[in-house]
Order: C-alpha cells, then sequence, then structure tokens
C-alpha cells in the first residue's frame, strides 16, 4: 500500500514542480500561499519517497543483498520500469551530445569494428530541425506580435526548444552508438533506445536482403526482430537458438532470427572469425 501510495504521489509532484518552475521562470507573480503549499507538498513527497525507499533498501538488506544490489532493487520497486527507461533515455541522449561533440563513439572497444547506420536518416533529421528552429523563431514572433502573455509564450518557447534538443539527442545517439562487430558479440543498436547483444557462437548465417517495407521501428514479430531506419532493414542474422530481447520500454521477447540496417551491410564480415 505504501509503495503504490508512493508511486502514485510522485507522478503528481514531479509535473506540480515543473509547472511552479516554468511559472516562476515566465515571470507570473505567484501568490506566497500558493508557493509554500506547492513546496510542502513537494517536500512531503519527497519524505514519503525517502521514508519508503529506505523500508525497501532494508527489507533488500535483510534478504541477504549487498548495499549495491539493496539500492537497485530500491529504485526497481519504487520506480516503474518505463519511467526509468525514459529518463535514461533522456540521459543517455543528452550524454550522447557531448560524444558527439568530442567525435568520440560510446561502446565500441579497442579491436571492435562500428558499423553505422545514421546515414541514410540524416537529411531527413536535418531538414526537420531546420524546420523545427524556424517554427521556433516563428511562433515566438507570432505570440509576441499577438501580444500573448509572457507565461503563455515562455511556455511555447520552452516546449519547442525541448524538441529541438530532443531531434539533437536523437540525431546523436545515433551517430555515436553504431552497430559494433567484436571477436565476442555483434551488438545491434538503434541510438539510446535499443542495445542488444548477440554472442558470435549464437550466429549461424549472416546475409544481405534489403527489405524496405518494415513495421515500425524496433518491430517483432512470429520470432523474428527488425531495427529498422526509414522502414528499411538490409542485414539478417539466424541464430542456433533462441534469444531474449528487450524493448525500448522494458517489455521482453524471445526472438530467433534478427533483421537490421546498416550503411555499409557487407562491412559487417561476422563469419571471419
Amino acid at each position: 500500500m505504501m509503495l503504490r501510495l508512493a508511486r502514485a504521489a510522485l507522478y503528481t509532484a514531479i509535473p506540480a514542480e515543473l509547472l511552479l518552475a516554468v511559472l516562476l521562470v515566465s515571470g507570473v507573480p505567484l501568490p506566497t500561499p500558493v508557493m509554500v503549499a506547492t513546496e510542502a507538498v513537494v517536500a512531503g513527497v519527497l519524505a514519503l519517497e525517502a521514508v519508503t525507499a529506505y523500508r525497501l533498501y532494508r527489507t533488500a538488506r535483510g534478504a541477504g543483498a549487498d548495499r549495491r544490489a539493496a539500492l537497485r532493487d530500491s529504485v526497481d520497486a519504487l520506480v516503474p520500469v518505463k519511467v526509468r527507461k525514459l529518463l535514461e533515455f533522456e540521459l543517455n541522449g543528452i550524454a550522447s551530445l557531448f560524444l558527439w561533440v568530442a567525435r568520440r563513439r560510446h561502446g565500441v572497444p579497442p579491436g571492435g569494428r562500428a558499423v553505422p547506420y545514421s546515414k541514410e536518416q540524416s537529411t531527413t533529421l536535418m531538414i526537420m530541425l531546420f524546420v523545427m528552429v524556424v517554427e521556433t523563431v516563428g511562433i515566438d514572433l507570432l505570440l509576441a506580435a499577438l501580444d500573448v502573455p509572457t507565461a503563455v509564450r515562455v511556455t511555447v518557447l520552452v516546449l519547442d526548444l525541448y524538441s529541438i534538443l530532443f531531434a539533437l539527442a536523437f540525431a546523436a545517439a545515433c551517430v555515436t552508438r553504431p552497430h559494433v562487430v567484436t571477436d565476442e558479440e555483434l551488438r545491434v543498436r538503434f541510438g539510446a533506445y535499443f542495445d542488444l547483444r548477440i554472442p558470435r557462437e549464437l550466429i549461424t548465417s549472416v546475409r544481405v536482403s534489403r527489405n524496405y517495407n518494415e513495421t515500425g521501428t524496433i518491430h517483432v514479430a512470429g520470432g523474428r526482430l527488425s531495427v529498422a531506419v526509414g522502414s528499411q532493414t538490409n542485414v539478417v542474422v539466424e541464430l542456433a537458438a533462441p534469444i531474449t530481447v528487450t524493448r525500448p520500454l522494458g517489455a521482453r521477447e524471445t526472438v530467433t532470427s534478427v533483421r537490421f540496417f546498416a550503411d555499409t551491410p557487407h562491412a559487417l564480415r561476422l563469419q571471419e572469425a
């Protein structure tokens, strides 16, 4: 009961705090009682989360878990998996922006071979970003010309800027997190949203086979996983035994073949080792 209450309070308090922050940044004068009441509620929620987390931690420790495992189990129990995944996407996306600026790649070890997949969608993403920037400027000028209240203008501007940041992070993640081939595994990825490690001993065949009609970006049907770019895949990997795939929001599936897209599919050379 306490765990369910803590989760519900978390969903309520965070949007309320974000709304208050936007209003304050916008220069909207808020009555002191409203600010005090809001902060008191947020403080109460944080206290509830802390007490619940401590109880979960103590229970895990009592069951024999070490400190790190107990802390991880507490967070997993308190924060729903979809929320954790969304937060992970955001953090990895921002980290990818820094990697992009530094011209570095994530998860490519010494001796590993990076196999990019972002070229097919880069032009579309750049056009989309240009349109988003023009739209942001245009809407802000329009709202100013219509004498729209500052609170509304700032709120719309923040949302538009966040959309631009999201698009940049998405593009950066796809560039800095390529597929990777090593002596031990094939790592199939899509930006910050999907990461599958396939042991090479499970790979029975690899072939180039183009498909231009994939359904969705990450799709599982009939024991086959498709990781598409622009509705396309061009590499098919057959497996000797089923493997478990974790979808972006945490759902798990079992597959025996994997289709994905690579800019240069013939460069994989998986069967040389």
